[in-house]
Formats: C-alpha cells, structure tokens, sequence
C-alpha cells in the first residue's frame, strides 16, 4: 500500500491537517486528503473510523477545530451546506431527506436557493434525468415510488446544482444489483466530463471497480492510500481494521434441514398507512438447521413482515404465523420469546435497546420473561448480579467494545451495538432467530463476527431467518433466498441456484414463484 498517491488531473479538493474533536473523542485527527479533477475517489474505514465527520466538514455541516481546505487551489472556510453547494459541492446522503406528501418537483424546490418556478424545475429535472439514464416523473407523489427511484431524485437534485464534487455516502446500499449497474454508467459519464466523486462504500468489490484510488481511515487518522484496482476486497478490509478479516464459513449441514420451526401461511396485512406495503399471501417455510435470507429493495414489504412475525403487529388468523409447531398470530412478543423465539429489529437505537438506559438493563427489559427464574427474585425483585454476568458474557462472546463497565446503550457505536443487541439474544441460544438487517452499517469485522455467529446458532439445529438489503451478505451465510417485492415473496431460490441477476431481477419485480425455464438459461 502506498502512502501517496498520484492524483489524476489537477487538485480538485485538498484537506491539510483537518481535525475535529468532540469533547475527550478526537473524530478526525490531522487528515490529510487530495481529490484530483475527474476522479472517483473512495473513502473507506470501519464504523467510527471518522468518515461521516470528514464529509460532514467538506459539505458545511461541521466547522473544524484545525486544519485547511483548499478548494480550486484557494484556502476556504465552508460555513454551511449552503455555501458548500455554491463552491460546487454537492452531496447524496445514505438516509434521504425527502418528503413522502410532495411531487418529485416539489422536492427539489427545496433544496433550491432561488424562487425558481414548479414548472421550470420539473422540465429541468426531467431532462437532466433522462439525459443521464436516471429517468424521473417529476410531478410523481415520493411516497409512491421505490427506493431507487427516490435515490435518483437525490442524485438528480444535487446534479442541477451543477457540482464539480458529487459526496456519495452508500450509494447502492438500496438498490437491485441492475440499478446498481445503472448508477455505474452515470458515475462513469460524470467522470468523463470532469466531474470528481468522493465515494463511501463498505462493497470492496464497488470500491475495485470504480474508484481511481482510495483513502483509509483507521480511528480518525488516515492509515494509507492505495489503487483499489492493485489489492483485494481482503486486503482492503484489512486496511481498514488492522488485522486480517475472519472469513465466514457456511458448510453445508450434516443430515439435511430438520422438521419446520418457522411457518408463514398465507400471512395478509392491510397497509398501515397511505405509503405503506400491504402484505399480500405471503408463506414461508424455514426448518432448523437452515439459515434462510430474505432479499428486497427496501420498502418492498420487509419491515411490515418483520412487525407481523414478531409479534409486534398481532394477525386476524392465528395460524398465519406459526412457530415451533404452535398457532402465534395472535401472541405477542413475550409470548412468542416463551416458544423460543428470538427478534433483532432493523433500527437498533430506540428500537431495538434504550439509548438512556445500560447495557444490562436493555438486557433485562427483553429478557424478562424468558430468563425470570435467574433475573427475578421473590416479590418480583432484580438479581442485578446474575444480569450483570449476563451482560458480560455477551460482551466477551460478541467482543463488543465499550468505554465504561456498564455503558449507556447510546454510547456504544453503532456496530458495537448491533453486536450486543445480535448478542443478547444469541445468549439464549433460541430455537428461531429473525433478524431484520444484521450487520447495517457495521464495520467488516464486526459483519463477519456477526454472520459466523447466525450460521453456527443455525447449524447447531435452530432456524434462522435474515432480512436484508445487503444481496452479498446474503449469499455469504443463506442456504435459500427468497425476495419481497410489492408485499408478496418469492419461493426461496436454493443458494446452488441463485445468482446476483436472477435475484436482481426478482428484486425488480419479476413474476414472484420463480423464475421461469427461460430466464434461468439465460442466467
């Protein structure tokens, strides 16, 4: 790995000494970065590693405590994300910013300094998209489109501005692998025309096949900077953490799958709300010893069959949902704990754990009933010493890093979270483990420590089930793939059939079932 690189063109953006500190957490220790004119540069690190305060300081979100940037060669000071737009720096956010009640038009308008009309923003949005293959109605509601549609209408807001620098944070996060292409081709098309792109990614193969060079983030300070075309999707992750990555290993089980632990039968839901997803006789199986992974663009569906099979929206038919041979639509969380079932919701702060509340006592809130003979004492009194062991063991077994002996839940990053949370409910060793998003926004070895635990709880005869986005973490650690589009779910594609295209193409919205004798020669 080098520690210089040769920019491609002439400087676009350097950084010199940039640093940022919260309180006693130095975020961005003296970082040094230069992106030439027409570069795709990558910025990569593990949860924490700075990159979310670096950018934050290019786009004007945060002021630095030390450090320059020179923009086109001169020194500036970006006050704000609107004086960052006015230099000509735009930025596609992970999490849109977008408002589900307004048209397309409407949405762009606001992120516009000047008074300019609907009607003029709407022709100009359409043909910008069109001309760069990313098409858009405009005057479509945003509550009524996918999530790649929605990542387009971000991407197209910021090109109007007419940057010279494009901050893409996560850019196919949400999108079928044939959107993914689709954003490939536009990211090429800026290259050519001189436009610089700094790109954040935790898909090391994205990160090859893009990017001119990469910059490595390790605890805020810059560890290196390599051609991403010269190394590995391995040694880049190890770049990034240190120390070798652990790979994941899924052997296939001895014996076969054994009897089915998780049932889905014809589960129906009305949409919640106006810019929800119905669930429309959606069935599943899932045996032990299997590991089943559910694929999706986001919104398709998934979190309203996570509430349904968790027990936090009860169904109408009872036998919809039926886990460990018992009939549990109607039970709720607790009661469905008590069968032997184990839940990881998507959002884990708020959600999944308490922010306010210590790591133990997030423990015992979810564990309460399925562990009161060693967490509660007589008269409902609390063993805080058998809880506390608890906790620790899930911290040892997890290697989850804390500051304090009993942190707050909030304090932890994000990653060290998910791994408690993921945790605390292996701890239990469950008979059925579903598990909605495990490893978002989780560092490399913190994914890997994560996922060989799912495949072993599996192996060792439970039936797992993981809803995700992230298509190469699914076909990592599924022995079958199954897709939600549109509130329906697809048969699950044995893991020796599927590939990146015909679960691309589900994803899309091909006929749900299977693929038919045509469109797997094709494959």
């Amino acid at each position: 790995m080098a520690h210089e690189g040769n920019n491609k063109g002439e400087a676009l953006l350097e950084v010199r000494g940039l640093t940022k500190v919260f309180g006693t957490l130095t975020a961005c220790d003296h970082i040094d970065l230069v992106i030439g004119k027409g570069e795709i540069h990558a910025l990569l690190g593990e949860n924490g590693a700075g990159k979310s305060t670096l950018v934050k300081m290019l786009f004007g979100s945060l002021e630095p405590n030390d450090g320059e940037i020179a923009w086109k060669g001169e020194r500036v000071r970006i006050t704000s994300p609107g004086h960052a737009r006015s230099l000509g720096i735009g930025m596609v956010f992970q999490h849109f910013s977008l408002f589900d009640s307004l048209t397309v038009a409407e949405n762009i308008a606001l992120s516009l300094d000047d008074d300019t009309a609907i009607r003029t923003i709407a022709a100009k949005a359409q043909a910008l998209s069109h001309s760069y293959g990313l098409p858009l109605d405009p005057y479509s509601m945003v509550g009524d489109l996918s999530v790649g549609e929605r990542q387009r209408i971000e991407i197209i807001r910021c090109l109007l501005q007419t940057p010279d620098l494009i901050i893409l944070d996560e850019p196919t996060s949400v999108l079928t692998p044939q959107e993914a292409d689709k954003l490939f081709e536009t990211l090429e098309r800026l290259r050519g025309e001189g436009k610089s792109i700094l790109y954040i990614s935790h898909r090391l193969e994205e990160v090859k096949r893009m990017c001119d060079r990469a910059t490595v983030l390790r605890h805020g300070k810059v560890v290196g900077h390599c051609n991403p075309r010269d190394e590995t999707a391995a040694s880049l992750a190890s770049m990034m953490v240190g120390t070798e990555i652990h790979q994941v290993i899924r052997e296939t089980p001895e014996g076969g799958p054994g009897k089915p632990l998780i049932e889905i039968r014809k589960l129906d839901r009305p949409a919640a709300t106006p810019f929800a997803m119905p669930l429309r006789h959606v069935s599943l199986t899932v045996r032990g010893g299997e590991v089943i992974g559910i694929a999706g663009v986001a919104g398709n569906g998934q979190g309203e069959f996570f509430e349904a099979i968790s027990g936090e929206v009860l169904q109408d038919d009872a036998g919809s949902v039926r886990l460990r041979g018992t009939d549990a639509g109607r039970m709720g969380i607790s009661q469905r704990r008590l069968i032997g079932a184990a839940f990881v919701p998507e959002e884990r702060l708020g959600h999944g754990a308490a922010p306010a509340m210590a790591l133990s006592e997030n423990l015992l809130l979810s564990r309460h009933k399925t562990d009161a003979q060693a967490f509660l004492g007589p008269l409902g009194t609390i063993r805080i010493g058998a809880i506390s062991e608890a906790s620790k063991r899930v911290v040892m077994d997890m290697d989850v890093r804390k500051s304090a002996e009993d942190p707050e839940a909030a304090s932890l990053s994000g990653g060290n979270l998910q791994k408690f949370i993921i945790g605390r409910e292996l701890d239990r060793q469950p008979a059925i483990m579903i598990v909605n998003q495990p490893t978002w926004g989780v560092d490399a070895g913190a994914a890997a420590r994560i996922r060989q635990a799912l495949i072993e709880l599996a192996r060792a005869g439970s039936a797992v089930l993981v809803i995700s986005q992230d298509l190469d973490e699914l076909f990592e650690i599924s022995d079958a793939i199954a897709v939600m589009h549109n509130g329906e779910m697809s048969e699950p594609v044995p893991i020796a059939e599927a590939t990146y295209e015909n679960i691309g193409l589900l994803m899309g919205g091909s006929e749900p079932g299977h693929l038919d004798h045509d469109e797997r020669e094709s494959v």
